[in-house]
């Protein structure tokens, strides 16, 4: 077996999955209870006016996401699945995660009747 770019990638996207999955376990860990919501819908840095009002939602993404980490992790130390298998499933768990995170924090911070400027032409 010659190393090659592709031996590369595969053992980044491994690597990567240890700690993607040990920070998203952790922030689900923190919301569910130790109660902070301080990462909770954050944009810009910056938490939501009620974070506790969407800390389910990210609970739920951010334990979903990184129990399904931890399960591809199995699969690939005990053989069970192929490489594009695997990869498949790690790389949309990790897509779903980003767009699901970056919706809810959009939501959170949405200014209902907000009064918008336009400017005139």
């Amino acid at each position: 077996m010659g190393f090659d770019v592709s031996v590369a990638l595969t053992w980044i996207l491994f690597l990567a999955l240890f700690p993607m999955s040990f920070f998203w376990l952790r922030r689900a860990w923190r919301i569910g209870f130790k109660r902070d919501f301080s990462e909770v819908a954050l944009k810009h840095g910056q938490s939501p006016a009620a974070p506790e009002k969407f800390a389910t939602v990210e609970l739920l993404i951010n334990a979903l996401a990184g129990g399904m980490l931890v399960y591809v992790i199995y699969l690939v130390v005990t053989g069970s699945a192929d490489y594009s298998t695997w990869s498949a499933v790690a790389g949309t768990t990790i897509w779903c995660k980003l767009f699901a995170g970056f919706g809810l924090s959009r939501h959170a911070h949405m200014k209902v009747g907000a009064k918008t400027v336009t400017r005139a032409s």
